[in-house]
């Protein structure tokens, strides 16, 4: 099948895509699914289980999961004789001036999350090749969901995978590089969150993937997806995103609200309010949820409260950073039909200000 990657905009079906994949496979073929967070993996296993649960050689995934399992826990001995992996340090760090054992490991044996990329990858080299052969002879295809997760030692070992006998198929959205294996590193800083897009581009240049794009949501009425479209500047060069949402309710679209209209529009539509942290929203008694936290979910309606950043490019058009304009978008391609964003100063926005009927009235 050979190494592909398909990066689909929001709300395109990119996990239904990777089980309706898998489902498509004969029965004996070994695959392997991986993806970063929990939530995603648990989502993986129960549309697996339902639509392909007669094929007993798929397995879901975490990345961490896979790098202990497969790289760390047979292959340790290879750089370090003796020793063995004895748990997983998610939120530890090594002191900075550490070397050897001590760069990876904890005082119980315990691999530190931020080294197991480097280790897992040293761990290929250092195998003279038991490792990548080892899992040439265990998986027949490797899927990955949510790929612009990776990070720092991540796109190493990728490298490795693509030039293995494995199909490599990954799915993912750049746009949406809100999350991040590694964010502190500064390994292969240039392909950090949105810039992973430079790191595909090259393999394609390569010969050693295959870039698909799918550019249609069925999630976002055609006014929000067009509004997300115009979150990343041009020079990004996304296809345009085409809408197969037809439905039609009384508040479709995207609209700004008055910071004074906002209880009033809440009470009125229930939107899933959100906001970028904790000091974004603490001026509205809410229920809101992080921009970060709501990635992969779906809602009716949404409210956000934009940061600074986010406000000047609605009243002034100055484009944002890749990775603030990654936030907003993931915020806007939450809603199915309507977004509203808490916003006092318009300046050269066009969006239209939704007022409350008592005020239409006066």
């Amino acid at each position: 099948m050979g190494n592909q990657l398909t990066l689909a905009v929001a709300g395109s079906r990119k996990t239904q895509g990777i089980i309706e994949h898998c489902a498509s496979l004969p029965t004996d073929r070994r695959v392997l699914v991986l993806t970063y967070t929990q939530a995603n993996q648990e989502e993986l296993r129960s549309r697996l289980q339902r639509y392909a649960g007669d094929h007993h050689h798929i397995e879901v995934m975490g990345w961490f999961t896979f790098l202990l399992r497969d790289f760390a826990h047979p292959f340790l001995p290879f750089k370090f004789p003796g020793q063995r992996v004895l748990g997983f340090n998610f939120d530890g760090r090594p002191w900075i001036t550490a070397r050897g054992k001590s760069r990876f490991l904890d005082s119980n044996g315990a691999v530190y999350a931020c080294e197991l990329g480097r280790l897992a990858h040293e761990l290929v080299t250092n195998s003279n090749g038991a490792l990548l052969r080892r899992l040439e002879c265990i998986y027949d295809e490797i899927l990955v969901d949510e790929i612009q997760d990776m990070s720092s030692h991540d796109w190493e070992i990728f490298d490795v995978l693509l030039r293995s006998s494995i199909d490599i198929r990954m799915v993912g959205d750049i746009r949406q590089s809100v999350l991040a294996t590694n964010p502190r590193s500064k390994k292969n800083a240039k392909y950090s969150y949105a810039n992973s897009n430079s790191w595909f581009r090259e393999r394609e240049a390569e010969g050693l993937l295959e870039i698909r794009d799918s550019a249609v949501t069925w999630r976002c009425h055609p006014d929000i997806a067009a509004f997300s479209d115009s979150i990343f500047d041009p020079s990004w060069r996304f296809p345009a995103t085409h809408s197969k949402n037809e439905t039609v309710t009384e508040h479709d679209g995207v609209h700004l609200v008055a910071t004074k209209h906002v209880i009033e529009y809440v009470d009125q539509y229930k939107p899933q309010c959100l906001r970028h942290s904790v000091s974004s929203g603490k001026k509205f008694d809410l229920d809101f949820l992080n921009i970060k936290v709501s990635k992969g979910m779906t809602y009716e309606r949404v409210l956000i409260v934009p940061t600074e950043p986010i406000k000047k490019f609605i009243s002034l058009g100055a484009y944002l950073e890749p990775t603030p304009a990654s936030s907003f978008y993931v915020a806007v391609t939450r809603a199915k039909q309507s977004v509203a964003i808490v916003l006092d100063s318009p300046g050269r926005s066009t969006l239209p200000y939704w007022k409350p009927q008592r005020v239409l009235l006066d």
